[in-house]
């Protein structure tokens, strides 16, 4: 059987086991698990890599466990501006879009951009308007309303800050998704997907949808996706520094990702909070993350499925 893996996250953050119902912990074990197991039949049956990861992130984007697609947060002015990036390592193609309102399943509309608009990047109401001539499915504001963020949204829509997901005084996380295969035929890709941060202002984009920031993939290293405090992943330009670790520098994938996240993120102009997951064309899968916990879960060709939500020890990588 030709090698293949499919890795997922869901977030890091502060996530521990008092946070939850048994109810909830389970939702998200289950959603994680529906995740992995899609990807890896899908890659058994020789399905390549990019359509892979964009159908195990729509999985994880029509859950309300995840701050992604029907679980967005809620910005300033009370609506879900959402982002997403997909990346095709065997010919370097990837699409992406951010701002968008009322889009079901925003990788879809990344997916369309990376085949159809001859660009990688689309914002706001022209990637909208580009959705809608390709068919992207669309939804009414309240598809997208969860409680919980909307509370959460109440409580500091008149300040001047905003909530991360992944911040240490916000316990009850639901996080930025994202997915790294590899498939029969050796290539690579990547997906991220996020609703951004709660009360966010002035059109603020997070790094899930820049490609080379949180969102990276190419068959001469390897494919990432990264969760976390946006903006300095954005600075270190993270999901490209993997790749460049590797290319350059000589580093193997698991070398790469834990000196971006324990090393370079703790760096004191940084101060970068959150994970990644990473993959090369051998099949070695790197999970890293400097967070009390990371949704996160995998399967390799011939193994058993892996699925975590807290300490580092709790799933071997």
């Amino acid at each position: 059987m030709s090698n293949f893996a499919i890795v997922v996250h869901g977030g890091a953050g502060t996530i521990t086991p008092d946070l939850y119902t048994a109810e909830i912990e389970k939702g998200i074990r289950d959603t994680l698990y529906e995740a992995v197991e899609a990807g890896y039949y899908l890659l058994g049956d020789g399905e390549a890599a990019v359509n892979v990861v964009s159908h195990v992130v729509m999985v994880l984007e029509n859950s309300p466990f995840f701050n992604a697609g029907k679980g967005a947060v809620f910005t300033n002015d009370g609506t879900h501006e959402l982002e997403a990036a997909i990346m095709n390592g065997a010919d370097l193609n990837a699409g992406a879009a951010c701002g968008v309102k009322n889009v079901r399943n925003p990788v879809v509309l990344a997916r369309k951009i990376m085949e159809k608009s001859g660009h990688v990047y689309l914002h706001g109401k022209g990637a909208e308007e580009f959705g809608r001539l390709y068919h992207v499915a669309f939804e009414p504001d309240e598809y997208f309303f969860d409680q919980f963020r909307y509370d959460e949204w109440r409580k500091i829509k008149a300040s001047n800050t905003y909530r991360l997901d992944h911040s240490k005084d916000n316990a009850k996380k639901f996080g930025t998704v994202g997915a790294v295969a590899l498939d029969k035929n050796g290539n690579v890709a990547a997906a991220t997907s996020t609703g951004g941060m709660t009360n966010k202002k002035y059109g603020r984009i997070g790094d899930s949808s820049i490609i080379g920031a949180g969102t990276y993939a190419n068959n001469a290293t390897c494919a990432v996706s990264c969760t976390g405090h946006g903006e300095p992943f954005l600075r270190a330009v993270s999901a490209y520094d993997i790749s460049c670790l590797i290319e350059y520098k000589g580093l193997s994938l698991e070398e790469a990702s834990n000196y971006l996240i324990h090393e370079k993120m703790k760096q004191t102009h940084l101060q970068g909070e959150g994970g990644l997951i990473a993959i090369d064309t051998t099949g070695n899968i790197s999970i890293a993350f400097n967070t009390v916990g990371m949704y996160r879960g995998y399967r390799r060709s011939g193994e058993k499925e892996h699925i975590a939500l807290y300490k580092p020890n709790e799933m071997p990588a």
